[in-house]
């Protein structure tokens, strides 16, 4: 190697003896580390008393070191170039420049530290946007493509445009569709895409350093995700049950109208998982005293023990919504609590403590807990800084676990920061409009969550705050559209038009918006529970499909629902699509979002695909026009895909005999593979778990299926099986024994 060439590369330790360098008149250090083959992180810090400012720990990051540097720099004239795994970051400076390239010298990212003016004392990340959509960035903000926007990355209900596009998550990553990915955890500020070159200015008058960015290079979408799960964790596995419908319900009435509520889906065979119940405070008469507290309202609940327990024995879970303001959240829930003691919710003056400790604050949910609630609602915490967000998600996670060591936990949060999906915290999208347009605004809203390693979302079913513009139409078509997000839920204002059967009982319930007069005739509207029902039941059906998706998330960081960029990125037409998407690999979901439609135009990425509802075959790279009615939202099948559906089920975990159906779409190879556990503690990590491995061979028409290496055959008496081609009549009907298995289909 030439003496120029080891100039380039840097060990470990060194120190480059060359000219300071200084971002703002301050003197700093740079840090570059190897993440992974694809991941560099690029770190700047400003130099105090001849060390390196340490980086302020907010959670986001998995707490794992990257191994050593690949060169700490704080002087430089000129250039020089740094290995990083396969990449290869140029430094520069006069402004400090990071050119991040492949080892083919192919651009990947070039980042800058640039003074806004020669005396600042601030200055501003500045980074190539390149070819391409911009994608990610969190819920909510302009959708779908970034590019073009300015955005504040303000969290809450505070963001943009509330009504229509939620309420804001920022999460700082942002990917371009050309190749590349880039996760700035620090610092936390205003994002400018408007330009050829994208702005990052730091928030509240900060410096902008520390800068610690993570830039990912890879031409595979899959992996740009699969880098930044490493980064900041892989989700975890949720309960079972929590993809199950859940019925939230606002304005509670007497505690034999609340079970009867209940009791109405099960006398209805109307599936149903979970029931959630709003605090008062949001309503005349919730399940507590008053948002915050934690004691029951004895006119909802007089006896809260015999309430879970009939829920229970009904097989319903039980849900609690709970409230947090404030501007810090700090620590765990395994922390020793050494504040001086706080009401849960508001002070005697009525304000909300501005500090809390999560080991001071957990222990009020556990009374809860012992009475058997089985899952936690975190409302508001709009105030709580990004760390607090984050360590809110956890104390849901980590403190239930405090009581049921070995039970899942389930948590449906209005606020996160990145790393929430290490604690399979669920989100929706907040208080936002009955709109049509809020229903087409969520499908790419979707989309740029699920990118931004937030797997486990979904909205309120019909909208929030009802307008003029919900009907049962509207209702439907949102119904429709959330039985295929991961979250599965209706709440909502006027909360009686947002059961099933709520428009056809000439009942509007408690008038919530007083703005809000639907039409007699909406109310007598019998057409909207048969559309329900049918989408219900096709969710529980479709529930081992959806539960081997929520898996393959878990190992991948791939969502649920996927944007076709994901799996088409040589398609432009295809990656352009913000409209539709991919409900795990093979099904591909067109929901219909426009009042009074008669068709849905989409578009169906290269090969064959077959339409769910007809099994008709069709020829993708091209639009097509479906008609539809109102009980008709366009699905379609990838050819070479096995889909597997259950027998129906009235809740996720009711013993129904019956054999698990795999129809088998031809026109390509296909691989996938279908996974359960027991669907509640975390056995799975002991390998107690099935996966079964299936291979569609299209030439010979053979379908092979095997278990998977470590896992088992959970059923003693096997898997009954009926399998069939896409259109048959006919089918084939085995038993799986856990030997490999193989069959000719025709």
């Amino acid at each position: 190697m030439s003496a120029s060439t080891l100039a380039l590369i840097e060990p470990a330790s060194a120190l480059l003896a060359e000219s300071p360098l200084s971002v703002a008149s301050a003197p700093i250090e740079i840090t570059v580390t190897a993440v992974s083959q694809r991941t560099v992180r690029i770190t700047v810090q400003a130099i105090k008393d001849g060390k390196a400012v340490p980086l302020v720990s907010d959670g986001a990051l998995l707490d794992r070191s990257w191994g050593s540097p690949a060169a700490r720099v704080r002087t430089l004239s000129g250039s020089r170039t740094v290995r990083a795994g396969d990449l290869r970051v140029t430094l520069a400076g006069s402004p400090l420049t990071f050119r991040v390239e492949h080892a083919t010298g192919e651009l990947v990212q070039e980042l800058s530290l640039v003074s806004p003016a020669p005396d600042a004392v601030t200055s501003e990340l500045h980074f190539s946007s390149g070819e391409g959509l911009l994608l990610g960035m969190g819920q909510g903000g302009p959708q779908f493509d970034r590019r073009g926007a300015r955005d504040s990355m303000v969290s809450g209900q505070g963001g943009y445009h509330l009504g229509t596009h939620g309420a804001r998550v920022p999460i700082q990553l942002l990917i371009g569709t050309a190749g590349w990915g880039m996760f700035v955890h620090s610092p936390l500020g205003t994002f400018d895409l408007s330009d050829s070159q994208g702005r990052l200015r730091a928030a509240d008058g900060q410096t902008g350093l520390p800068l610690d960015v993570f830039v990912i290079g890879a031409s595979e979408p899959a992996a740009i995700l699969s880098e930044y799960v490493k980064i900041t964790g892989f989700p975890e596995m949720p309960p079972l049950w929590s993809f199950g419908y859940q019925q939230s319900y606002r304005t509670l009435g007497t505690p034999e109208e609340i079970m009867q509520e209940a009791l109405t889906f099960r006398e209805k065979k109307l599936p149903c998982d979970t029931m959630i119940y709003l605090g008062t405070g949001f309503c005349p008469n919730g399940w507590n005293t008053d948002n915050g507290e934690f004691a029951w309202n004895n006119r909802a609940f007089p006896n809260p023990a015999k309430a879970i327990e009939q829920l229970h024995s009904e097989h319903f879970k039980v849900a609690l919504h709970v409230v947090l303001e404030g501007e810090r959240l700090t620590g765990t829930v395994s922390d020793p609590c050494t504040a001086a003691p706080l009401p849960t919710g508001r002070t005697p003056d009525h304000h909300w403590p501005p500090d809390r400790q999560v080991s001071c604050y957990w222990p009020a949910h556990k009374p809860l807990a012992d009475l058997g609630v089985d899952g936690w609602w975190p409302d508001q915490g709009d105030g709580l800084d990004a760390p607090s967000r984050l360590a809110r998600n956890r104390m849901y996670f980590d403190g239930q676990q405090m009581y049921r060591p070995n039970q899942r936990v389930f948590a449906l949060h209005r606020n996160a920061y990145a790393g929430m999906q290490r604690y399979a915290a669920f989100l929706w999208s907040g208080d936002v409009l009955s709109r049509w347009e809020t229903l087409k605004t969520h499908v790419p809203n979707a989309i740029n969550t699920g990118l931004s390693g937030i797997p486990f979302w979904g909205t309120d079913i019909g909208g929030f705050v009802p307008t003029q513009e919900y009907t049962g139409e509207l209702y439907a078509r949102w119904f429709q559209f959330a039985a295929f997000c991961p979250l599965f839920r209706s709440h909502g204002r006027d909360w009686k038009l947002h059961r099933p059967w709520g428009w056809d009982t000439g009942d509007l319930g408690f008038p919530e918006t007083p703005g809000y007069h639907p039409a007699p005739s909406e109310l007598h509207n019998a057409t909207i529970e048969p559309v329900c029902r049918k989408y219900l039941e096709l969710r529980y059906r479709l529930m081992p499909y959806l539960y081997s998706a929520v898996k393959e998330t878990c190992e991948t960081g791939l969502p649920v629902m996927r944007a076709l960029w994901l799996h088409y990125a040589d398609d432009p037409a295809a990656v352009a699509r913000g409209d539709e998407y991919l409900y795990g690999r093979d099904i591909l979901v067109a929901p219909v979002v426009e009042k009074g439609a008669t068709s849905r135009t989409l578009y169906l990425p290269r090969g064959a695909w077959y339409d769910f509802w007809t099994n008709e075959r069709h020829d993708g790279g091209r639009e097509i026009t479906r008609a539809v009615d109102l009980s008709t939202m366009p699905l379609y099948v990838r050819a070479g895909a096995a889909i597997p559906m259950g027998p129906l089920k009235q809740f996720t975990g009711e013993q129904v005999d019956g054999p698990l159906s795999l129809t088998v779409f031809p026109g390509a190879d296909g691989r996938s593979f279908l996974y359960e556990d027991d669907g509640e503690t975390f056995d799975f990590r002991r390998g107690e778990f099935m996966r079964l491995d299936v291979r569609w061979n299209d030439a010979p028409q053979r379908l092979v299926l095997q278990l998977a290496a470590g896992s088992k055959l959970l059923r003693p008496d096997g898997i009954p099986l009926e399998i069939r081609l896409a259109g048959s009549a006919t089918a084939k009907t085995v038993v799986f024994h856990g030997q490999p298995l193989s069959l000719t289909l025709s």
